[in-house]
């Protein structure tokens, strides 16, 4: 089964990271994912540039607003996703505290719900 690892962190901390102190926390990134994509369970990942990047899009009634920023004020920030494949939520509770920055934030799992055309499973509002 596919989970979605969602990565939060407070950028606020990174950012009085050291140089050094940044590398080794991508560095363990980066090895966290060769360990994952050698047991077969990295099936994707990325880090995400800092909130001062986002841009939110809604859409109302027809009409697009576009704002800068994330949708809204949260003491930590999505940092990154990591996809991964498990067996059941249990694995995948294993897999994500292995996650570098769940040190200094959270990791989010949510499992994956495979959206298929005709598919009356999901029913009801919100289920899409």
């Amino acid at each position: 089964m596919k989970y979605l690892a969602l990565v939060f962190y407070q950028e606020k901390i990174m950012a009085e990271m050291s140089q050094p102190q940044w590398d080794e926390l991508n560095q363990e990134c980066m090895q966290c994912v060769e360990r994952l994509r050698k047991q077969s369970h990295f099936i994707d990942g990325n880090a995400l540039e800092s909130i001062e990047t986002a841009t939110t899009v809604r859409v109302r009634d027809g009409n697009v607003t576009v704002t800068d920023g994330p949708f809204a004020e949260t003491k930590e920030q999505l940092a990154g996703y990591y996809l991964l494949d498990a067996r059941d939520m249990n694995e995948a509770i294993q897999l994500a505290a292995k996650i570098p920055p769940a040190r200094y934030g959270g990791v989010e799992l949510r499992p994956v719900r495979e959206l298929r055309l005709n598919d009356n499973s999901a029913g009801g509002k919100g289920k899409s």
